[in-house]
Order: structure tokens, then sequence, then C-alpha cells
């Protein structure tokens, strides 16, 4: 007999509009504003650092220059429960893209570096990344000399744009379930008897830009992470619904 393990309740908000504003607030009628008022304060707090700039980009407004890009986020939250169960909140239409160099021009990469035109270094429409259609809230970071090859320069730069990320998750939280625009339940089922299937799934523990955290408090957040290095690169098991809901974060 199916035991239900675990519900997970994922309810989407398409953005539609993301403009320069005077506050960072999103709606859940699809409205987003984005302001760098912020930004000292958070800086502020991160003496790896010298600045920090955020930018929205329109679809198909990406003949721009980039600095490497270091993660593509979506913006997500968890209303109710633990990450693997409960309800999420999340947008669509909108991702998060951090990028970073340091102050003296040296891009914040490990194995290879993806500055220059970001439509040429951005593939759209995969898992993961941007759609044609979809907006980009670049939160770049310069970092002080060196500290874009150096571990802790590295999570610095995460934490930061991950705090910016919390003023909308904030928000997110109290939107009315019945008004989100896509839901989806997902479960994971127990079957006595039935064969018992482990997918495993290597990922990146070598230091600095070739990290991974996991288990952390909001998903694809940082907050309250355990870095894959620091457990000793030990397997570790995730649930279905865990993996779904954002509970491995790369930190590349």
């Amino acid at each position: 007999m199916e035991k239900d393990l675990r519900r997970l309740v994922i309810k989407a908000y398409h953005v539609t509009e993301v403009l320069a504003g005077d506050e960072n607030r999103v709606t859940v009628d699809g409205k987003m504003t984005v302001s760098s008022d912020v930004l000292e304060g958070i800086l502020s707090k991160y003496p790896q650092l010298e600045k920090l700039d955020v930018q929205v980009i329109r679809p198909g407004a990406h003949d721009r220059w980039t600095n490497t890009i270091m993660d593509i986020i979506p913006i997500s939250t968890k209303v109710l429960g633990a990450l693997g169960e409960g309800i999420t909140h999340t947008l669509t239409g909108v991702y998060v893209m951090l990028t970073g160099v340091d102050v003296n021009g040296k891009q914040a990469h490990e194995f290879g570096s993806s500055e220059g035109n970001l439509r040429e270094k951005l593939y759209l429409n995969r898992a993961g990344t941007p759609g044609n259609g979809d907006f980009i809230v670049s939160f770049d970071v310069v970092l002080k000399a060196g500290m874009g090859q150096e571990r802790e320069g590295v999570l610095a730069a995460h934490r930061a744009c991950d705090e910016f990320i919390k003023i909308f998750r904030e928000q997110m939280k109290k939107f009315r379930g019945e008004k989100c625009t896509e839901r989806h339940e997902y479960h994971d089922v127990a079957r006595p008897g039935k064969k018992r299937v482990l997918i495993i799934k290597q990922v990146a523990g070598q230091g600095a830009m070739y990290d991974t955290s996991l288990f952390a408090k909001e998903p694809s957040g940082t907050e309250a992470g355990h870095s894959i290095i620091d457990m000793g690169n030990m397997p570790v098991i995730v649930t279905p619904n865990e993996y779904r809901d954002g509970i491995i974060r790369s930190m590349q």
C-alpha cells in the first residue's frame, strides 16, 4: 500500500513588468520595482566587497557587457513548512543574475570566466536559465583585490545577493494563495515492495568558486546553508521534493 510521506505545493506568480524605481517591491498582480537604495546598507556588512550595483535587463536587451556570471537565481520563498514540504511561493518571468569582478578587473571565476557580451554568454531557455520573455535583475558585485578567487569573497558576494532577494521574499510570503497564476502539487510517495530508486548527483566541492550549499532556510538561498566542503564532501540524502524546492545551491 502506498504511503504519502510529504506534500509540497508550489504556487507561482507571474511577473509581467520589472522597472527601476524608488523601492524594492513586488506585488501579487505581477508588478516589480527595483531600487539601489538598500545597497550601501548591504555593502557595509561585507568587508570583502567594494561596490554593489543592481540593474533591470528587459527581455531581448542582452546586447550589453556583463562581468562573469556567478549564478542565475529564481526568487522563491517558504510560506509554510521546511524545504521539501508545505507551501512555496515563487516568481516566474524574472530571475536574478549574480555577476562579479574585483577592483583590478580580475573576473570572479575558477576554471573559466564568462565576461563579455551577455547575448553571447547566456544561453536562454535552458533548465535554470531565463527564457526569451523573462526579465533579469542584474546584481553586480565588485570585490576587493583578489577576493574573487578567495572563498570568503565569493561567499560574501552570494550572501549580499541573498540579502537583496530577501526583501522580495518577505513580501511574497504575504501573497494570497488564490491569486497565484500556477499551482503545482508534488508528493514524496513510498511504495513498499517496489523497486527503490536512488539518483546520484555529483556536486562541486573544491573551494572558492567551486562549492555547493545545501539545506538553506529559503529555496535557492544561502542563509543557514551548509557548504559541501565543510561537510567533508560526504554523501548526503535529499528527498525528491527537497530537490524540487531548491535545497541545493551551486556557488559557482
